[in-house]
């Protein structure tokens, strides 16, 4: 029920700006997470393959923290909120193209355990 409610967002490329086409998602996560106080999240921060793993971890830390404030600012307590970089380290798709490295770069929710 979580992942069919909660989704990612995707980021442009050397950015952790959340992008326009990602408001609305950050709206529906955070309306189903205050509708389900009890839950606590993971927000994992990815980046493509492309640049340092150094620069790729604080982006990605930039990208899970940008999630983060995006949800907090929607009403959803900090406190249920943990983020994580991931940097380039799990690659989702592992294709040398924008359109796989689309894919890996995105601040991804999971239940926090």
């Amino acid at each position: 029920v979580f992942h069919q409610n909660v989704k990612d967002i995707f980021y442009d490329y050397d950015s952790y700006d959340i992008r326009a086409d990602a408001q609305s998602t950050i709206s529906q996560d955070a309306n189903f997470l205050n509708q389900h106080p009890g839950l606590k999240v993971v927000i994992g921060g990815y980046c493509d393959e492309r640049g340092s793993t150094e620069y790729n971890l604080a982006l990605g830390e930039n990208r899970a923290n940008a999630a983060k404030q995006a949800l907090v600012t929607a009403g959803v307590s900090p406190e249920r909120l943990r983020t994580v970089s991931y940097g380039k380290e799990k690659q989702f798709c592992t294709e040398h193209d924008e359109s796989c490295w689309q894919l890996n770069r995105r601040a991804q929710f999971s239940l926090d355990k």
